[in-house]
């Protein structure tokens, strides 16, 4: 009945970890390996580059750190980059679909395990549903724009394109409005695309991710022209109060855009479809950041130097700064179509990824084996993708989940700490273990990324402590009633 024991360890000797494309040596149905680097790379961007760059950018640099917004995001970057090596070496070792649940599993204990995996949901499941809602805000102002262009009304009842619930002083109440319907149209466009195969999901990811990069491409390109250096002094403004300018604001700056990091483990969830797992996982992982840091670098910078940091501090920066130069206004819609595509393909990775977790975790025994079933012909596990699916539309047409971006950062900081420490543990109790790719200084990086990870995690549990508690209660509830005794490690299967 130990509450740390961990589940046995074995690094995958082959490039395909031992497994056909097509099924496993036994001839059971399993996920199917046919994914390149390329299509994680792809997975890692789509995840990242989302509402962060249209939004997060310009209202960090106008509250907290002005232009030196630009090191707040090479800060962010480089402590991401810890967790992304750690992520890296496991991937490429344990080249399975559960992500930082199964490195907890193989180094810290399935109690660890479960608090991981069940805090993984908050990462995958509400971030589709909290992206989704803000992709039924731009489309329908995408809808708009297009109306007035055209000299038609096409706007969407506000009955449809808002929740019908809201929180007012702790407690719900309604809104007058029936349902987000864009919200749900979405998730469920995405749940079918998921639903299909990994293959088409990887490669309608691609084609989303070439829209929004192209987008970013070409808004920087058009308004280089219009940056002033002038806007760029001072470059860190003189403080004004704690975290706000100064480089006490560069730092809070930081922890804000953290956030728009969030995603690029997903990539590690797609490592049982990987075709060579041990090369192509650390490429998908720190290709990936790597793109995202330069593309978050070179938007700020563009941004901070097109008019005055105090401007930005808009719901669109993006678009406010387009507004100023008449001859950039043709580029708004575009932007409009790029923030679009971006959200798109972060619904479209969270909805990759969380089946596949729960594929992991009822093959352990700790969720029930119906969300372990993968489709015969589409080799996807088609009902934890129909479960996730259902789950998200409800929560992204009814509820107001506003509140729900900081529990998915707090979910997802708690994994990345997790992977950080579990790196050093494995290298203490498994050295015998083959690793084709190392944290290279290891006890630096793994320290370091797990004490960032805590502290932002600190940050923002101080304010969201009642919400993130009762989650975690009710987390162990399932666990003590039921995972503990169906574990696969308790019944000694």
């Amino acid at each position: 009945m130990n509450l740390f024991r961990t589940k046995p360890v074995t690094a995958a000797p082959h490039v395909d970890a031992g497994e056909p494309a097509e099924g496993s040596l036994t001839g059971e149905v399993t996920l199917k390996r046919a994914l390149t680097a390329r299509h994680l790379v792809m997975l890692g961007i789509g995840a990242v580059i989302g509402a962060g760059i249209f939004v997060m950018t310009g209202q960090a640099a106008a509250n907290h750190a002005g232009p030196a917004i630009i090191l707040s995001f090479v800060m962010a970057g480089i402590a991401c980059g810890f967790a992304g090596l750690c992520y890296a070496e496991f991937a490429a070792m344990l080249p399975v679909s559960g992500s930082a649940y199964s490195y907890s599993y193989a180094t810290l204990g399935e109690f660890v395990a479960w608090f991981i995996g069940w805090n993984l949901v908050l990462e995958y499941t509400f971030a589709a549903a909290t992206v989704a809602v803000g992709w039924s805000g731009y489309f329908t102002g995408l809808v708009d724009s297009i109306g007035h262009m055209t000299g038609t009304s096409l706007a969407f009842p506000e009955a449809f394109t808002s929740a019908p619930l809201n929180v007012k002083n702790g407690r719900l109440v309604t809104t007058g409005a029936l349902i987000n319907l864009p919200a749900v149209a979405i998730v469920i466009a995405v749940a079918w695309l998921c639903y299909r195969g990994i293959t088409q999901s990887a490669s309608v990811n691609a084609v989303i991710v070439a829209i929004k990069v192209a987008v970013l491409l070409l808004f920087m390109a058009f308004s280089l022209k219009h940056v002033d250096p002038a806007n760029w002094t001072p470059f860190i403004p003189e403080p004004e109060g704690p975290g706000r300018f100064g480089w006490d604001g560069v730092l809070r700056g930081a922890s804000i855009v953290f956030f728009a990091y969030i995603g690029f483990d997903a990539v590690s969830t797609a490592a049982q479809e990987a075709k060579n797992p041990q090369r192509d996982m650390p490429i998908g992982i720190l290709g990936s950041l790597a793109i995202c840091t330069v593309l978050y670098i070179a938007m700020s910078a563009v941004l901070t130097g097109m008019i005055p940091y105090t401007q930005l501090g808009t719901p669109k920066p993006v678009a406010t700064a387009l507004e100023t130069f008449p001859d950039l206004l043709w580029l708004k819609t575009l932007v409009e179509v790029g923030a679009l595509a971006g959200l798109s393909s972060v619904i479209l990775v969270m909805m990759v990824g969380q089946p596949r977790i729960f594929y992991t975790m009822s093959r352990d025994g700790l969720i029930p084996k119906i969300f372990g079933r993968v489709h015969p012909k589409f080799r996807t596990p088609h009902v934890g993708t129909v479960i996730v699916g259902v789950t998200a539309l409800i929560l992204a047409g009814l509820l107001p989940i506003g509140v729900l971006g900081d529990l998915v950062s707090m979910g997802t900081l708690l994994a990345f700490a997790t992977v950080c420490i579990g790196v050093l543990v494995l290298r203490r109790t498994r050295p015998d273990l083959h690793r084709s790719f190392r944290v290279p200084a290891a006890p630096v990086v793994c320290i370091l990324g797990a004490a960032a990870c805590l502290w932002l995690f600190g940050r923002a549990f101080m304010d969201n402590w009642h919400w993130m508690s009762a989650w975690i209660l009710i987390g162990f509830a399932i666990y003590f009633g039921y995972s503990r005794h169906h574990s696969a490690l308790n019944r000694g299967a």
